[in-house]
């Protein structure tokens, strides 16, 4: 499974290149659709090919690096994967947390 194509992945900041922008950009929203976890990409390692960087709302809303890798291997309470929000469009930070 690859929750993120390899075209989005190349449109998605490197690491560090947003850390000086106020109010940076979510480009990707992944989540569990049975347990209540969402992960908002706002960067991505283009050399290691697996770290994220971006806000996390799962027991508590926080920003931080995440692993495409590991997510890949989560199921939920269902058994079900973690997802791509197809409908989600790019959106700055500041939106979703008022969101949430």
């Amino acid at each position: 499974m690859k929750l993120i194509p390899e075209h989005i992945l190349q449109n998605i900041p490197n690491l560090y290149e947003t850390e000086d922008i106020k109010d940076p950009i979510c480009q990707v929203k992944l989540f569990t659709p049975d347990a209540n976890w969402t992960w908002y990409v706002i960067e991505y390692s283009k050399e290691n090919k697996d770290i994220c960087y971006g806000l996390v709302k799962g027991l508590e809303t926080e920003l931080g690096y995440f692993s495409l890798k590991e997510l890949e291997k989560i199921k939920g309470s269902f058994g079900l994967p973690i997802e791509r929000d197809f409908s989600f469009k790019p959106i700055k930070l500041s939106k979703v947390k008022e969101k949430l």
